[in-house]
């Protein structure tokens, strides 16, 4: 009996958009209006290669970078949570999906000794170049026409328990935890007996609503959640059964 735990990153386990966060090291904190209008939908990883151009222009190092990214709040409750699931790896399998980048959750997990509690990470791969600017890449490629070009959730979380399968890995229930519309996707992708768990509030939870109101609701169950609190009471139920 194990459980498989999907987090997206951004709003949902930590507070904030760790992308948005990064111009705290930007000049007057605030990016010039050319680059911030040069943002086109679907193509956020290009929009912030650019921004990461511009903050090595200007000097911003990858230790200042460090400093101000591990300054992000965690999602009320979520500290609590994962030190619950850390304690209880033996029934939980636990991966971040995230439309973030490798380096900013790298950093953001081990400051605060929580990268034990992930299995894995799938996430845009980022690295210093030589030059000490950040670079960031599409994750994958993909044919959905539903998510942006860089990353499908779903064929991440389908590609992931194929492989789980091949080592004779599988599970009881998936309990998927995210707050975005480039959530949805992979919510759809879960049966009946898994369970969405979108942040109260947010583009998750109302796309969820609009497609039970258009009666073409998810075939899994949903329980929407506002502090990480909600959702370590439901594992502890599960872990009960």
């Amino acid at each position: 009996m194990k459980f498989l735990l999907v987090f997206d990153f951004d709003h949902t386990i930590i507070d904030e958009n760790s992308d948005t966060w990064i111009v705290k090291c930007a000049p007057e904190r605030k990016l010039p209006n050319g680059l911030r209008n040069s943002y086109q939908p679907g193509h956020w990883t290009e929009y912030m290669g650019r921004v990461f151009v511009y903050l090595g222009d200007n000097g911003v190092k990858e230790d200042e970078m460090k400093r101000t990214m591990t300054t992000i709040p965690f999602t009320a409750g979520m500290i609590d949570l994962l030190g619950f699931i850390g304690e209880n790896k033996e029934l939980f399998d636990c991966i971040i999906v995230s439309d973030s980048n490798t380096v900013f959750i790298d950093w953001i997990l081990k400051a605060a000794d929580f990268h034990k509690v992930f299995d894995e990470v799938f996430t845009n791969p980022a690295a210093f170049s030589s030059t000490g600017y950040l670079t960031v890449q599409h994750f994958h490629a993909h044919h959905c026409a539903k998510c942006p070009k860089n990353l499908c959730k779903r064929k991440v979380l389908k590609e992931f328990l194929d492989k789980q399968l091949e080592r004779g890995v599988s599970y009881t229930q998936i309990v998927y935890i995210g707050d975005g519309g480039n959530d949805l996707c992979p919510v759809m992708f879960l049966k009946k007996n898994d369970i969405a768990m979108p942040r109260q509030g947010y583009t998750l939870e109302k796309k969820i609503s609009q497609l039970a109101q258009s009666l073409s609701p998810v075939q899994c169950s949903v329980l929407v959640w506002s502090s990480a609190i909600d959702i370590m009471s439901y594992l502890k139920l599960l872990i009960k059964k």
